[in-house]
């Protein structure tokens, strides 16, 4: 029989609350704990989601990685870059390259009876990918490719100008001559992404290369989709040294850009939402060990009188030692159970609900986001409990200065 555990199991269960003065320390200890595996829990499944969301809209605006024109300035006038099939083929067969479509930009101006707004054209083709748009679909379908008419505006435009679906209006092309082109409404979409939903509108590839007196194999890029994130910058790099030693049927060279170059702002800023998340862990780890040691040093006063017999007996300071650290144990095993239990229930009720709510304004989203990761949770309880018994050994050592004569008559 393991003397220890028994001992420890004998002591865990006599601490009843109106028996002992170290029942409140032992539910303080629990508490701490509970709300440290809370707190991390909830950190890491805001973060992570928050990060993935805004992601995810950042790059169905504008894909993982986009090949244009090396010509082209910041602007979204771009100059044409032609693409030939095997180029095409090329970049499609890139290790970790899942999806490619090509695109065109255009600036443009719509102009009601009542109001004009400054807005930017993206005309795509059949091969776009229009997951990311139908996922924020609120009203109508998505515009045929082969209609050039047809178009798909944001929510906040259309209450801007006051359209509607079904409505028809101008849009005036300014570059060498003014030119006007009249589109119909089809589609409404809503990414609460401000950036772009006040500035992007949907139409015909076909529609652009015709106004802006393009060839039919002339666009003003290539976004490529990747199989993970996490390879962006390898992909990026294959492309770049692929596509810098080749020029179009003009002479005109390429440039790589990943969606990281294009809003370095947007993922610095999500960048430094780890580091919010890594002080907020390490603060209640700390808040964990803390009340931890509080609580062990308590128990240990107030068995003093036992140790003394113990030690009277012959039983060694380690096994002593070790007791007490199964007793830890138990107090910190028991508040991760409580812990997780509140608050993977707390995320699950806010996945399913969304009873918190954001400004999506600020924080590009109508709720507080939540991504549940096994890996996560398990790292974030296997690091509290190996970093919180290790932060009470060295108060256990206190066993060993407790004399046998003088704790038995301890009271």
């Amino acid at each position: 029989m393991n003397l220890e555990l028994f001992l420890a199991r004998r002591l865990y269960s006599s601490h009843q609350p109106t028996k002992r003065i170290s029942s409140p320390a032992i539910r303080v200890a629990m508490i701490g704990v509970s709300i440290g595996i809370i707190a991390m829990i909830l950190s890491v499944s805001i973060v992570v989601g928050f990060k993935n969301q805004v992601r995810e809209k950042v790059i169905g605006f504008g894909s993982h990685i986009q090949v244009t024109s090396y010509d082209n300035k910041a602007t979204f006038e771009t100059n044409p870059i032609a693409f030939s099939d095997s180029v095409l083929n090329a970049l499609k067969k890139t290790d970790g390259v899942t999806h490619t479509q090509l695109f065109i930009t255009k600036p443009g101006i719509i102009k009601t009876d009542e109001d004009f707004q400054g807005i930017v054209l993206k005309g795509v083709g059949k091969d776009f990918d229009w997951t990311f748009i139908k996922q924020n679909l609120v009203e109508g379908r998505i515009p045929d490719p082969g209609n050039g008419n047809e178009i798909l505006i944001s929510r906040y435009i259309a209450n801007r100008l006051n359209l509607k679906l079904g409505d028809g209006f101008l849009t005036y092309f300014i570059k060498d001559a003014v030119s006007a082109r009249k589109f119909k409404i089809v589609g409404i979409y809503e990414t609460n992404f401000d950036e772009y939903d006040k500035l992007f509108v949907i139409t015909s590839l076909n529609t652009l290369q015709r106004l802006n007196g393009w060839d039919r194999d002339q666009y003003s890029g290539l976004e490529l989709t990747i199989r993970n994130f996490d390879e962006l910058d390898y992909v990026k790099q294959n492309i770049f040294f692929k596509m810098s030693i080749i020029y179009d049927r003009q002479g005109h060279s390429y440039f790589t850009k990943s969606i990281r170059d294009m809003n370095p702002g947007i993922f610095s800023w999500l960048e430094l939402l780890d580091l919010n998340t890594t002080i907020i862990i390490l603060l209640m780890l700390i808040v964990s060990g803390v009340t931890m040691i509080s609580g062990l040093l308590i128990i240990i006063l107030e068995h003093t009188n036992l140790i003394g017999i113990l030690k009277a007996m012959g039983v060694r300071n380690g096994k002593i030692r070790k007791t007490f650290l199964y007793f830890a144990s138990f107090i910190i095993l028991k508040g991760m159970f409580w812990g997780n239990l509140i608050g993977l229930g707390l995320c699950f009720l806010q996945k399913q609900y969304g009873f918190v709510k954001l400004d999506p304004s600020t924080y590009y989203l109508s709720q507080v986001p939540i991504e549940l990761n096994a890996w996560y949770i398990l790292v974030i309880n296997i690091g509290t409990l190996i970093i919180s018994m290790a932060m009470i050994v060295g108060p256990s050592y206190m066993i060993a200065r407790i004399s046998p004569a003088k704790s038995i008559k301890f009271e």
